[in-house]
């Protein structure tokens, strides 16, 4: 009932940016935070960045200083801007929602995923 529309995923080089978009739609009261988290081949999926509709972020340890979560409240959608990408952020990337319905009862969704592949 709530669909999470992934966008801005792809190549680039040791050193260059990429951004990231996440549109929500559907059935939503309610947003609690929306947030990426990305999961390498072989490793489990890790908290990449969190933000809530009043502004309060979090962020890996791995990413901070390169990483900016940010939102549009209006839009349901949270945006990811990747600075100084290494290799070891080549990642598929999950947008994360945690909200209540329209039904009022709490709900998480994901997204598909979006691959970012960065290159030495």
């Amino acid at each position: 009932q709530v669909q999470l529309v992934e966008s801005g995923g792809g190549y680039a080089q040791t050193g260059g940016s990429l951004r990231l978009s996440c549109a929500a739609s559907g059935r939503i009261y309610s947003i609690n935070r929306m947030g990426w988290y990305r999961q390498a081949p072989g490793k489990q999926r890790e908290l990449v960045a969190t933000i809530t509709p009043g502004g309060t972020t979090n962020s890996a340890d791995s990413v901070k200083g390169r990483f900016t979560i940010s939102s549009d409240n209006a839009k349901n959608t949270v945006y990811l801007q990747m600075n100084s990408l290494k290799p070891e952020d080549t990642a598929v990337y999950y947008c994360n929602l945690g909200g209540v319905n329209s039904d009022y009862v709490r709900f998480e969704s994901w997204g598909r995923g979006t691959q970012v592949t960065v290159s030495s």
